[in-house]
């Protein structure tokens, strides 16, 4: 029994260090930032290019928000 609760100890000590050791971790955020942000830059890159309608919408939401903020087309 002396020897289950050494080896217990011993998983549970290793465990416990392997799961409070972070490194790595904050890179790994980094890493999903900028894939969202390259995500983004590539479907609104699409939205613009060409003659495509979905750009032309988007322009024109922004357009018109920013006609709204400045007072121009309030409603």
């Amino acid at each position: 029994m002396k020897k289950i609760s050494e080896l217990y100890t011993k998983c549970s000590i290793k465990l416990n260090g392997m799961v409070r050791n972070e490194r790595g971790s904050q890179t790994l955020e980094w890493i999903g930032i900028a894939a969202v942000v390259v995500i983004v830059v590539g479907v609104i890159s699409t939205a613009f290019s060409g003659d495509q309608q979905f750009g032309k919408d988007v322009v024109k939401k922004f357009s018109d928000m920013i006609k709204q903020i400045g007072g121009g087309g309030g409603q």
